[in-house]
């Protein structure tokens, strides 16, 4: 749904853009991402059943499954519409991703968008070595394509990835955690603030949880509204339930079921 592409699609808006004169741009600093503290165990495999609610409607599923190959964690992400939303806005969208579970570094991001007469494949893959990114985009219903390069540094995560690594990082209540994400051919920084511990009730059970929201200067993160995700608060840090408040409205990702498989 409209969530899971916010999260994941990595499609954002520019700033608008000022009047007048305009100060000399300050150099950005991003920070190193951060390896996974030590100790914290990826799941061997593990399929996340969410459901996604719009005010008091069911408005879609979304489904994480997570698998080990090697010392890679490969993710794959589904989101569909369902019921009247169906009919209205028909939505069918795929997302593979993958990273390196003792850096963090992502070794690759792609969509498949199926959006009422939206037709749209993505390939996003990364070469540390020449310090690139190339995406190559396909519009499926007016049969273009293009691809794009931009620079990158060393380690950068994404859209997707980013939502399970920001899980092996210390998530103390107060503190931060910044790291460096590839949106949209750049590379900004998110930071990661945990605010509070919760008690948070889901169709999966109740879980006592660490409430964290995701903030950044640019890019998907602060140009599609606030968003909040309860990772429960033990050592697999898995998150039950995320939240983006948009302009039309919040919508939520409760946890529907989890199973090691």
């Amino acid at each position: 749904m409209v969530l899971l592409a916010v999260l994941l699609a990595g499609a954002s808006r520019g700033w608008a853009q000022l009047f007048g004169p305009r100060p000399a741009a300050q150099p950005v600093v991003i920070p190193t991402l951060q390896p996974p503290v030590p100790g914290y165990v990826f799941p061997q495999k593990q399929t996340l059943n969410f459901t996604v609610d719009w005010r008091v409607f069911t408005a879609g599923t979304a489904v994480f499954q997570l698998e080990q190959q090697g010392a890679v964690q490969k993710i794959t992400a589904t989101a569909d519409s369902v019921g009247a939303v169906t009919m209205l806005f028909p939505v069918v969208d795929r997302f593979q991703a993958g990273f390196d579970t003792k850096t963090g570094c992502s070794t690759g991001f792609s969509k498949q968008l199926l959006e009422g007469r939206r037709r749209v494949t993505t390939d996003l893959t990364f070469n540390y070595q020449a310090g690139k990114q190339t995406q190559m985009e396909k519009n499926m219903v007016k049969g273009t394509s293009k691809t794009l390069t931009a620079s990158i540094p060393a380690c950068v995560t994404d859209s997707l990835s980013a939502i399970f690594y920001a899980a092996s990082q210390p998530l103390v209540v107060g503190q931060q955690v910044r790291f460096p994400l590839a949106d949209s051919m750049r590379t900004v920084t998110v930071t990661m603030k945990v605010e509070a511990k919760e008690e948070v009730k889901t169709p999966a059970g109740t879980f006592q949880t660490i409430r964290v929201q995701p903030t950044a200067e640019e890019g998907v993160v602060k140009n599609r509204g606030e968003i909040w995700i309860w990772y429960t608060d033990d050592a697999r840090h898995i998150p039950v339930q995320i939240r983006a408040r948009l302009f039309w409205g919040t919508i939520t990702f409760h946890l529907q079921s989890y199973e090691a498989k």
